[in-house]
């Protein structure tokens, strides 16, 4: 029986960025079906006691930096600790990604989430900057202006709503979260019990 992962990520979350590659891959090796859901961090965060970065103690704040340099060596995965924008809203560049999913296919959806991702930690560009997201969308043969036109519209909006409730429905209180068969994953660091999960261990 093929298992389902649910992930809920954000497109501006360096953890969700940091994650995203092997999460596909370990989605493919066992030929498992992502269910990607973009989802209003902000939000969750409003309800589950999280606080945004730059609200949180100096102490939290440079233990993050820390271990975002830590995985970023380890992974070999580039990253800029204080790109240009950043803090920077998700919700253009989650509603891009959810269009992508309407209008093309999970596979496509999760190239664009992983290039917004890229977009902000590697090449420091500011993913709310329309020009910006259709130049990314174009890049990966999306039609950038035409999918952008739909990320704003009503069908796109009601999705990215109910991802949202879903997540807090779930518990979620992060970006990126993964659920296997109703078992939630905080965060990237939880990879290694996501594959075990769809292991079956």
């Amino acid at each position: 029986m093929t298992k389902k992962i649910d992930y809920y990520m954000a497109p501006h979350s360096p953890w969700s960025y940091l994650g995203h590659a092997r999460l596909v891959a370990m989605a493919k090796k066992y030929n498992a079906t992502i269910h990607l859901k973009p989802a209003d961090l902000a939000k969750v965060f409003s309800v589950s006691g999280g606080v945004p970065v730059s609200q949180r103690p100096p102490q939290r704040q440079a233990y993050r930096l820390a271990e975002l340099q830590r995985w970023s060596k380890f992974l070999n995965i580039p990253m800029t600790l204080h790109p240009k924008f950043f803090p920077i809203s998700g919700e253009p560049g989650a509603k891009l990604i959810i269009a992508a999913l309407q209008a093309h296919s999970t596979d496509k959806a999760l190239e664009l989430a992983h290039a917004l991702g890229h977009a902000v930690w590697e090449d420091e560009k500011n993913i709310t900057d329309e020009p910006t997201l259709i130049a990314i969308a174009d890049h990966l043969g999306l039609h950038g202006a035409e999918l952008l036109k739909q990320s704003t519209g009503a069908a796109v909006t009601a999705e990215f709503v109910k991802n949202t409730e879903e997540a807090i429905a779930a518990n979620v209180f992060g970006a990126p979260w993964y659920s296997v068969d109703g078992e939630g994953f905080w965060g990237q660091d939880r990879l290694e019990f996501v594959e075990r999960a769809l292991m079956g261990k």
